[in-house]
C-alpha cells in the first residue's frame, strides 16, 4: 500500500500549511501513473493524520491522467496506463507529459481550533 508514504508527505504539507489551525477537509490531485486507489488513500491519510491538525479530515483524491503526443502520428491524447498507446495508429513512440504528480491543492480549515488547544485551556465546544 504505497498510498501510506504519499500520505505522510502530503500530511506535512497540510501542517506547514496550516500551522496550527484545524483541518476539517484537503484536496489532493494524483497523477494517473502512481497508481493511488482513492479509496486507499483516504484510509491511509486517516491513519497517519490521527492526533493531528488534520485528523478526522474529509479527502478528496481527483485522478489526472498524463498528456501524451504520438511521434508516429502526431496525435495528442490523455492517458491512464504506464504504457500508452495511441489511439489514432497504434504507435507507441509517444511522449508523456505528467501522470506522476502528487500535489496538495487546497485545505478547508475548521471554525474550531485543534484538540490540543481545547485541553491547553481547558475550553469545550458545544455542538
Amino acid at each position: 500500500m504505497h498510498e501510506l508514504g504519499m500520505c505522510e508527505d502530503v500530511l506535512h504539507a497540510v501542517e506547514q500549511r496550516a500551522k496550527g489551525r484545524r483541518v476539517e477537509a484537503i484536496g489532493v490531485r494524483t497523477g494517473a501513473f502512481l497508481m493511488v486507489v482513492p479509496e486507499a488513500f483516504r484510509q491511509s491519510f486517516a491513519l497517519v493524520a490521527g492526533g493531528s491538525v488534520a485528523d478526522g479530515a474529509a479527502v478528496t483524491v481527483t485522478l489526472v491522467p498524463a498528456a501524451v503526443r504520438c511521434h508516429e502520428c502526431g496525435a495528442g491524447f490523455e492517458a491512464s496506463e504506464t504504457l500508452p498507446v495511441c489511439p489514432g495508429c497504434d504507435g507507441v513512440d509517444v511522449d508523456v507529459a505528467g501522470g506522476h504528480e502528487l500535489t496538495l491543492e487546497w485545505l478547508r480549515y475548521s471554525a474550531e481550533p485543534p484538540a490540543s488547544a481545547h485541553a491547553a485551556t481547558g475550553s469545550q465546544t458545544d455542538r
